[in-house]
């Protein structure tokens, strides 16, 4: 764990070391995940039986690669009552947050008679990839199945590994939920070519969304393009700011609760307080020997952890803004106040008694966030992702003589001709017959 102080001299070297090391790097995995994608691409149903007999230890036939809805109910049906009334209490409250971001078509003539338009029209086919390896995520199922449905997609195509061939119940309750169309027990690489390319037993989608490991978000680098996709995800991260008016223990659980992800992962406290930066690390230290996890955080806090100590609350909202984070509590008696003052961060958290933790399960807003610095630039998943843009303009003669020819002027001035020819013929249609030209 790292303890940087804003009153040293070099601090702003230590931060950008920090920062250096946390660079996102995925061209280890780049060449054999290039040539999974090229195999997927040439032998379809066959490559992904070889590639998920092989890493998933199962022994399955092409026709067994989609998960039939009997099996998906049966996995269901195990789920206890109590989970799934959370499970859909928490699909309410993201269904009800995503339909408020849905947005309004424009249509309007404007003064020179020319009506202009811009529809938005959801997306034919997408791609969910759900990790299924050292945990399982139905949070994230909903997270990106739900805006999808929102957003009036047709197709949900979802791919998740199962190894050992076990379908995860809650998985399997969270997609029945979501109203998922498609099933596929197929996780990796392999799972973003399938999406991309298709198979024989699977049609390609639009955009490939869903957290992975490395080679799943090679993967998707090396697919957009063909497809879209929402982003390419590095480690969890979170950054804490919060005064000495908090209780050490509830501030230390917050850290841990990025950390336990993975050992990528990144906490990070920002203080004003020597002494609560003191508190919190001892209680990280009590509180990591308490939980099951234990060795995946403890190498996320050793590795990648830091306490930043500022000098007032300015100096914290520039180095939070410094390492744009995927999520940033707020654990100050003002924390609007503060946020004003954030232009990168992926979510925000306000509040003592809002924990990261409230977003990804129960609070609404989507979990599917920037990392790796990205927040500087990017946004969650949302409504809009799913949805695309389509432009109109309309017009008769009258709206052509207004700007045709300040466009004809235009077009020769880049040496389109034809460009140009394509209005001034018009236009002179238009003066000579006095009407609009026939068809």
């Amino acid at each position: 764990m790292k303890f940087l102080q804003t009153t040293n001299p070099d601090f702003d070297q230590q931060l950008a070391a920090v920062m250096a090391q946390r660079g996102s790097d995925t061209q280890s995995v780049a060449g054999p995940v290039r040539d999974i994608l090229q195999d997927v691409r040439k032998r379809g149903d066959e490559a992904l039986c070889a590639y998920t007999n092989r890493f998933d230890h199962m022994d399955i036939t092409p026709v067994q690669l989609r998960v039939s809805r009997a099996e998906m109910e049966k996995a269901a049906s195990l789920v206890a009552p109590a989970t799934m009334d959370a499970l859909r209490l928490a699909a309410a409250r993201i269904t009800a947050f995503h339909e408020a971001q849905l947005p309004e078509d424009i249509d309007y003539t404007d003064a020179a008679g020319l009506r202009l338009g811009m529809r938005w029209i959801p997306l034919d086919a997408v791609g969910l990839y759900v990790p299924g390896g050292k945990a399982a995520y139905p949070t994230s199922v909903l997270m990106n199945a739900l805006p999808a449905r929102v957003a009036g997609v047709k197709r949900l195509a979802m791919c998740v590994p199962t190894p050992g061939g076990q379908l995860n119940p809650l998985v399997m309750a969270a997609a029945l939920l979501c109203g998922v169309d498609e099933v596929y027990r197929v996780g990796g690489a392999q799972a973003v070519g399938a999406m991309a390319y298709g198979t024989e037993s699977m049609k390609p989608v639009d955009r490939i969304v869903g957290p992975g490991n490395a080679y799943v978000a090679e993967a998707k680098r090396q697919v957009f393009g063909h497809v879209g996709i929402d982003s390419v995800a590095g480690p969890s991260e979170v950054v804490v700011v919060a005064d000495a008016n908090n209780d050490p223990r509830l501030v230390a659980i917050d850290l841990l609760a990025q950390a336990e992800h993975d050992e990528q992962a990144q906490a990070v406290l920002i203080t004003n307080d020597v002494d609560f930066a003191h508190q919190v690390e001892k209680a990280v230290e009590r509180e990591l020997e308490t939980l099951t996890r234990r060795a995946i955080a403890e190498k996320s806090w050793r590795d990648h952890g830091v306490i930043v100590v500022v000098r007032n609350w300015d100096e914290a909202a520039e180095v939070a803004n410094e390492f744009a984070p995927e999520h940033l509590e707020v654990m100050l008696d003002e924390p609007r106040q503060f946020a004003q003052a954030i232009r990168h961060a992926g979510a925000i958290f306000m509040g003592r008694f809002c924990p990261e933790a409230v977003g990804d399960y129960v609070g609404g807003p989507n979990h599917v966030l920037p990392t790796s610095r990205t927040a500087r630039f990017s946004s969650g998943l949302a409504v809009h992702d799913f949805l695309k843009r389509t432009t109109s303009i309309e017009t008769d003669g009258e709206g052509l003589k207004a700007v045709g020819p300040a466009g004809v002027t235009l077009a020769r001035e880049e040496g389109l001709d034809a460009h140009g020819l394509s209005m001034a013929a018009r236009l002179k249609a238009l003066a000579e017959q006095g009407q609009k030209p026939k068809a």
